[in-house]
């Protein structure tokens, strides 16, 4: 069996965050499209959000991942990577993202930490587990907007 090296998944990783910020930059949903980010997803991705969210449950796929992508949007205004620290690399990767968000309908600025967990097999993402510090001050921060369904499992 051969396991990604760190170069692998840190590149992998790089070109994600880069891809995320370039589709938020052009306005996410129904401004950008999710072909920016489709190449650094596994099809059969699963991203597992924290229930409490707005955009919480697990999204799967790269349908989910776009339908996740667009709801992301619809919320955030803005969701700007500040900082980030890569505190492990290989087939399991640890980052360590410090947030500055703008919620869409409000206007409301939050800064917040993210610590995820991701999967990198075959130069792929094949899963994502974000860890918020405070998922109640997110949720708090975008009480009242209404979210489409998402990919609860």
């Amino acid at each position: 069996m051969t396991m990604p090296s760190t170069a692998d998944s840190t590149t992998v990783l790089t070109g994600m965050y880069a891809a995320e910020a370039e589709y938020l930059a052009a306005g996410g949903p129904d401004e950008a499209s999710f072909d920016l980010l489709a190449p650094f997803f596994a099809p059969d991705v699963e991203l597992h959000q924290a229930d409490a969210l707005p955009y919480g449950g697990t999204w799967r796929g790269h349908t989910g991942m776009a339908q996740f992508f667009r709801v992301m949007g619809e919320v955030w205004e803005s969701f700007e990577m500040v900082k980030q620290e890569f505190l492990a690399t290989g087939e399991t990767a640890v980052v360590l993202t410090q947030v500055r968000a703008r919620v869409r309908a409000t206007g409301r600025e939050l800064s917040f930490p993210i610590l995820q967990t991701i999967t990198v097999k075959g130069r792929r993402i094949t899963e994502v587990r974000p860890f918020y510090w405070d998922t109640r001050a997110i949720a708090d921060a975008c009480s009242g907007i209404t979210i489409h369904e998402n990919g609860r499992a």
